[in-house]
């Protein structure tokens, strides 16, 4: 498969690069389709929730936490599952189990038995279906493309992604007032259908590490474990942990605020608050899209240090924002901000990718992003306590401040020493452990 690859990689023409390659083609097109369904239904489970429910906001807000609360339950043991198991039946699963969890929705509502306890238990497992969905593809993309190529191909899916969330948000208001709320979470489900026919139909692409003797070798926890510690012993990667979840704890806190910054403090009305945000969205696309060329022009580390200038200052800009004119700084800020993390994910996981040995690459991601995801309600927390004791404002020049200091990470570690980030390490043998195998 890898020879495969490396001769798609010089045959296939310029343009469009990966997605003249068959089986990457097929994974994006699925991940771009159910892409712009979970952006639908971001909007159009709390408008169910709030239009047919009559929810107040409390629950409306435990729906969004639910959406993130299976990244702190479950997903270091997800990322060990997900490197005892083949990634594609992961995968696939995933999307199937999705769909019938958002297909029960509107189902429940025309029979008249729909609650808010159901849109939270769909909300709770669709999030946990993501958790191994999103950690079994880190796992099966360099099956499917050579090494040389991870950077192109997370580029070329963060832009679909990207895409998919901004046209998904606008398209969800559109088909809910054509057909009803509920039945506009049809097209949600009908997504993860189409993703799990495009991943079946990819031929022959599975990783290459031995699954079963990882199945054998050592027990759930042992391998959590060793997920961890390779995480936390490994300089250069516990550095490219610790930074993302200090940035995504200062600007989970700025995103928090900003409804509220921007139409009580801003004094703009929430149809332009509306614009603005997805004007600002725009900057993920931007980021993707300029990702790979970057990185080839300056190195891979030094696009990270890029990122993180330029980021951490287009943030400053946030806290400026007024109505009228000056609402132009939201965007500028939140646009550049959303580029910046954007393009620096994709040269973090095209990183990743590489160097981590492939037999514990799924435990290992699900360390860091438990790390970075873990880090955002705690982010929300602290602006909520700022906000609410020094003023909005002042509380989002402290986090934009934070923000921007969270960068100081990267400059004590290799990441300020060399052009590129290094090849693959090499591979460590698993630990011994005394007790006895656990049934997989």
């Amino acid at each position: 498969m890898e020879i495969a690859a490396e001769k798609n990689k010089h045959s296939r023409p310029r343009l469009g690069g990966l997605l003249w390659q068959r089986n990457f083609a097929l994974l994006w097109f699925g991940e771009t389709v159910s892409s712009v369904g979970s952006a639908m239904a971001s909007v159009g489970v709390p408008l169910l929730a709030v239009a047919v429910l009559k929810a107040g906001t409390l629950a409306v807000s435990l729906l969004t936490a639910a959406v993130y609360l299976p990244w702190l339950l479950i997903g270091l043991p997800a990322g060990a599952w997900v490197d005892r198991l083949p990634p594609r039946p992961v995968l696939i699963i995933a999307d199937v189990v999705s769909a019938a969890l958002y297909a029960s929705l509107p189902v429940a509502a025309y029979l008249h038995i729909l609650t808010i306890g159901q849109l939270l238990a769909v909300e709770l497992l669709a999030g946990a279906a993501f958790i191994f969905f999103n950690t079994a593809y880190v796992v099966y993309l360099p099956s499917l493309v050579a090494a040389d190529d991870l950077l192109e191909g997370n580029s070329k899916l963060a832009a679909s992604q990207s895409a998919a969330s901004i046209s998904g948000r606008g398209l969800a208001g559109i088909v809910a007032s054509a057909v009803g709320v509920a039945s506009s979470l049809f097209f949600n489900a009908g997504s993860f259908v189409v993703s799990a026919v495009c991943l079946v139909a990819i031929r022959g692409a599975e990783p290459r590490h031995d699954l079963k003797k990882a199945r054998r070798s050592t027990t759930l926890r042992a391998d959590i474990a060793e997920g961890l510690l390779f995480l936390w012993r490994d300089r250069l990667l516990r550095t490219l942990a610790i930074w993302p979840a200090a940035a995504n704890l200062a600007y989970g806190g700025v995103l928090s605020l900003s409804v509220l910054f921007l139409i009580r403090v801003a004094h703009i009305g929430t149809a332009e608050v509306g614009l603005l945000l997805a004007v600002g969205n725009i900057g993920g696309l931007v980021g993707a899209l300029v990702a790979k060329r970057i990185a080839q022009r300056v190195g891979t580390a030094h696009s990270l240090l890029l990122a993180v200038l330029v980021g951490g200052l287009a943030g400053l800009l946030i806290p400026l924002t007024e109505a009228g004119l000056r609402a132009a700084l939201y965007v500028a800020g939140a646009g550049i901000v959303t580029a910046a993390i954007t393009a620096a994910n994709i040269v973090l996981v095209s990183f990743r990718q590489t160097y981590i040995p492939a037999r514990m690459l799924g435990r290992t991601t699900a360390s860091q992003r438990f790390l970075t995801f873990g880090s955002a309600p705690l982010g929300a927390l602290l602006a909520g306590v700022l906000g609410t004791s020094i003023g909005v404002r002042p509380a989002l020049w402290v986090l934009v401040t934070m923000f921007a200091l969270s960068g100081t990470i990267l400059l004590t570690g290799p990441v300020l020493s060399q052009r590129d980030l290094p090849p693959p390490s090499e591979d460590p043998s698993p630990p011994e452990d005394p007790s006895p195998p656990e049934d997989a």
